[in-house]
């Protein structure tokens, strides 16, 4: 994105759109395109009449408020696929929540390092009431007097289950990880959060009302740009970045999804789609497997055996992005998600990104290695970042 394209895409949706405030970005729950039965029947197999979900892979049709397929020729009509795009999120996922887990944050600096041209500093913040959020903060020193301002970035971090977000700001023997680190050398904020269930953070998600793993980890997020906009030092009229490898990678999309203050989206090996992922090996589908574990969506396994049939899948969640700068690296040797599907996957949601105008937003990077975030790409990505929020 050049300079001003920014503010030219705020001026594009709310010509076209009128767009929508957060609340209403997230859930446009006033206009159902599906009944909260139909909802419920995707994820329960003892249902007679099941809905037949919309193809994944031609998100240029959707259905009106009488239920009738038809095929999207303006951008409401896009929103209303979109909305029932989210929905079949939080059939599998849970709801996302509203004011009523939204706390004070209470900010705690419990460490801090003088990494030289930065700031480290390990923190917690209050994501809802009952829950506090492990997370590194850097922040470049030019700006720590609050006289300037910084851009600023989720930095989500890949499976890690002893250093977890210590990945990415430098603390971990695994090489080609330390992006948060990268970023803040580059001048930027970044926030890593640890992801919920890995490492030291292990809240009680049960307890705490979460359907699955994923909506906790996007919640805290959610909460971290919330943090972010609260810094003096930080410049949020353009908005905020996310990136993340693996883990990182999708649950950057499944954020982004949920919030549209991330105006630049960077998923390194984090997806294909759903019937892809290890070739569709049922095995990969029971409690506790994969997708299915309790840290990401427990939910899934009922699909085992029917994967056509759950609700949601990358191709759609790609395009609900559009029109917002996204960057998917896939090396062609990632034995964990399949580059030809994620080209599927971009082919399907680039019709969306063409409806809005930037069809030049949607990228896709083919490395020649395997399950990995190689510094060429990392480089490529700041870049790409830049583009959006320098």
């Amino acid at each position: 994105m050049m300079k001003g394209d920014e503010h030219c895409w705020n001026d594009h949706v709310k010509g076209n759109i009128a767009l929508l405030t957060r609340r209403t970005f997230l859930h446009l729950s006033s206009a159902c395109a599906f009944s909260a039965a139909s909802k419920s029947s995707w994820i329960n197999a003892q249902e007679t009449k099941p809905v037949i979900r919309l193809p994944r892979d031609n998100l240029m049709v959707y259905r009106d408020k009488s239920g009738t397929t038809k095929q999207v020729k303006t951008i409401a009509d896009w929103l209303l696929r979109r909305q029932s795009i989210v929905q079949g999120m939080e059939s599998v996922m849970g709801q996302l929540p509203g004011k009523e887990k939204r706390c004070p944050l209470d900010l705690k600096i419990e460490e801090e390092f003088d990494g030289g041209s930065y700031v480290r500093r390990l923190v917690t913040y209050a994501s809802e009431p009952g829950s506090r959020v492990p997370a590194y903060l850097l922040i470049p020193k030019s700006v720590l007097t609050g006289k300037s301002k910084a851009p600023a970035a989720l930095c989500l971090h890949g499976t890690n289950n002893v250093v977890g977000h210590g990945t990415v700001v430098g603390l971990s023997e695994t090489p080609n990880r330390s992006y948060a680190l990268e970023l803040a050398e580059r001048g930027y904020v970044t926030l890593a959060p640890n992801y919920p269930l890995l490492a030291k953070y292990q809240p009680d998600i049960s307890a705490l009302g979460w359907e699955s793993g994923t909506l906790k980890a996007v919640w805290d997020n959610i909460r971290g740009l919330d943090l972010l906009e609260s810094l003096v030092f930080v410049d949020r009229e353009r908005g905020f970045g996310t990136i993340g490898h693996s883990l990182g990678g999708h649950n950057s999309v499944y954020t982004a999804v949920f919030d549209d203050r991330l105006k630049v989206i960077v998923s390194s090996c984090g997806l294909d789609s759903y019937l892809d992922y290890y070739q569709g090996n049922e095995a990969n589908w029971f409690p506790q497997k994969g997708w299915c574990q309790t840290r990401y969506m427990l939910k899934l396994a009922e699909f085992r055996g029917r994967l056509q049939e759950i609700p949601f899948d990358f191709h759609e969640m790609i395009g609900a992005l559009a029109p917002r700068r996204t960057l998917i690296i896939a090396p062609l040797g990632d034995s964990n998600f399949r580059a030809e599907s994620v080209d599927r996957i971009a082919e399907s949601a680039r019709s969306i990104f063409e409806l809005n105008g930037y069809s030049g937003f949607l990228r896709v990077e083919h490395p020649d290695c395997e399950h990995d975030f190689p510094d060429s790409m990392r480089q490529a990505a700041y870049a790409f970042m830049d583009q959006a929020l320098k």
